[in-house]
């Protein structure tokens, strides 16, 4: 009888350590699982981090070209402003009215300068 209860008392100790040892290598592959993830969310960092200092840099350039922007349209209206004003001071209409040759052959060439100018820009060719 005591050498029964012997060979229970060796399957316990036995059945303990393959447990324990069951349990350990489990332990061990859910280390290496969170090692793995650890190193894709590292990764995934990494890449949000240059994403993020990628659209930084684009933010600064877009506000500087924004600021240009707005420069040119303050400069541009102010020469509208200019050209109104000095189309307000010529009345072309009473000129016109007063010496209709000498407007009409001024207003033709100037707008035959702009039709050059536009088809110039536009790629077009001149078919003079």
């Amino acid at each position: 009888m005591f050498s029964g209860l012997k060979i229970a008392l060796v399957f316990i100790v036995l059945a303990a350590a393959g447990g324990g040892l069951f349990y350990v290598k489990q332990l061990q592959s859910n280390l290496e699982i969170a090692r793995l993830n650890n190193a894709k969310l590292e990764s995934a960092i990494e890449t949000s981090e240059q994403s993020l200092a990628t659209l930084k840099a684009d933010n600064i350039r877009l506000n500087a070209l924004s600021d240009q922007l707005n420069e040119d349209l303050s400069k541009s209206e102010q020469y509208g402003d200019e050209l109104r004003a000095t189309l307000n001071k010529h009345n072309l209409t009473h000129l016109a009215n007063k010496k209709p040759g000498l407007i009409q052959n001024r207003m033709q060439g100037k707008t035959d300068e702009l039709w050059k100018d536009l088809e110039s820009i536009t790629g077009n060719t001149p078919t003079e």
